[in-house]
């Protein structure tokens, strides 16, 4: 093992074991910094370790790397990078965060789509077979996915007791293994309520009953977040909605809806589990381009406010 390897394979540990990060997290950090080193590799200053690494060498990489990866990509490496450096500074291994003086690259004000309201409806409501144990849970993933908001990675790591049918209550743990407890909404519940008293003990029937997970695979296992992010294309395909939207996308949808709907600002970002609002407000320009089409289409002076002026 050479010597980046062994202190990414240390700093992989203090993710799992100090900060609690999510396998997806500690799988991303760690292509990540392969990715850098492999890279560095091939460059006449290769960094064999933490310590050879430059400033010159992460802005080359970046540079390297600016075409045909997207800039979110670029962020997330340098936030890696930051991240990896700064373990070893704080071991007292390094005496800078080469990684901090480097620039983040600008990223595009976007956000990923969203479904309308009526799409939502449209899947949602889509026919369920009740005699295939598989499709109850689908159901049931979508509603619950919709109605409170969840990360795909929080809808798949919810285990049993985590759903309290009878107060509509939902216990999520959300990033950094903070915990958050979610309301759950009326059709969820009665989704939710068929998939957990008939599906769900089908699906154990196949697999390992002392399972604590509560959305199971058709083998009886916790399903996984790829499985999700498949099925909910097809749910999206068969049910016929005019635009598709990943599982992450349902979450935006959740927001943007609530908001639109007069929801507080506050309240969706605790049950979102962002850590600031600042976050949350990035929904506030979709709902303000929802209210500038509302008014456009229904204020009598609205589509004269546009027009031209003309002289005379």
């Amino acid at each position: 093992m050479s010597g980046w390897e062994y202190e990414i394979a240390e700093f992989v540990e203090v993710l799992r074991a100090e900060r609690g990060a999510s396998p997806e997290t500690v799988r991303a950090y760690e292509g990540d910094l392969r990715h850098f080193f492999e890279w560095s590799a091939t460059t006449p200053r290769a960094a064999t370790c933490a310590a050879e690494i430059a400033v010159a060498t992460v802005r080359g990489y970046l540079a390297a790397h600016i075409r045909g990866h997207a800039r979110s990509t670029l962020a997330r490496r340098l936030a890696a990078l930051r991240s990896f450096l700064g373990d070893r500074v704080r071991q007292g291994l390094l005496d800078v965060n080469v990684a901090k003086l480097v620039v983040t690259p600008k990223q595009p004000k976007h956000l990923c789509e969203v479904l309308s309201v009526d799409d939502a409806a449209t899947l949602l409501d889509a026919p369920c077979d009740v005699d295939r144990p598989l499709a109850v849970r689908d159901h049931a993933m979508w509603e619950l996915a919709y109605s409170s908001g969840l990360r795909v990675s929080e809808l798949v790591g919810l285990d049993r007791p985590a759903l309290d049918l009878s107060e509509g209550w939902v216990r999520v743990l959300g990033k950094g293994s903070k915990e958050r407890e979610v309301p759950v909404g009326e059709a969820a519940l009665a989704a939710l309520g068929a998939y957990v008293a008939d599906a769900r003990e089908a699906l154990l029937d196949r697999g390992d009953r002392q399972t604590s997970a509560l959305f199971l695979n058709y083998r009886g296992e916790r399903i996984s977040a790829r499985s999700v992010r498949r099925l909910l294309d097809d749910a999206q395909l068969r049910a016929g909605t005019k635009g598709r939207v990943s599982p992450h996308g349902l979450r935006h949808s959740f927001a943007t809806h609530m908001l639109e709907g007069g929801a507080d600002l506050r309240g969706i970002q605790e049950m979102l589990g962002h850590a600031s609002v600042a976050t949350t407000e990035r929904y506030t320009h979709v709902t303000l381009d929802h209210l500038s089409r509302v008014y456009d289409a229904a204020h009598p002076r609205a589509a004269r406010r546009r027009l031209p002026a003309t002289g005379g």
